[in-house]
């Protein structure tokens, strides 16, 4: 398979409450099927079955002034525009990670609480979110690669 984007993670986060800042972490085990272990939306019962995983640029943020993990992404991406990346397309991450991109994110009335009218700069912008295809471990600095 030949590649036509490649970028790499820059910086990766997890869920670990609600309404709390994400934490980082240098790895995340995504498990298809159930999403981020370790994760709270980690779970084979989730709401988000097929939006398991929220990917966002760095090119993004910088524009808007936003540091890595702040929107609520688990991974913050280098050299791949995320927000033009679309449905059904799928990614190479690392070793072992395939994700497919299922839609949009929709910004939420929270972002106002980062900075106010961050929800209205964030329409169309928020990254993608996507589903897990085939289990592993991610790290920083991992490659990522459009595959299809």
């Amino acid at each position: 398979m030949s590649a036509t984007i490649q970028g790499k993670i820059l910086s990766l986060q997890i869920h670990i409450n609600k309404r709390q800042p994400m934490q980082k972490s240098t790895s995340l085990n995504l498990i298809k099927g159930f999403g981020i272990k370790g994760d709270i939306y980690g779970t084979n019962k989730s709401s988000r079955q097929n939006n398991q995983v929220l990917l966002m640029d760095k090119e993004t943020l910088d524009d808007l002034n936003l540091t890595p993990g702040i929107i609520k992404e688990n991974i913050t991406t280098k050299n791949i525009a995320v927000n033009s990346l679309k449905i059904g397309q799928k990614l190479s991450i690392g070793q072992d990670v395939i994700l497919q991109i299922k839609k949009p994110c929709a910004p939420c009335s929270l972002m106002d609480d980062i900075r106010h009218g961050l929800h209205q700069l964030l329409e169309n912008r928020r990254g993608m979110l996507a589903k897990i295809e085939q289990s592993g471990i991610i790290k920083e600095n991992d490659s990522i690669e459009l595959i299809n």
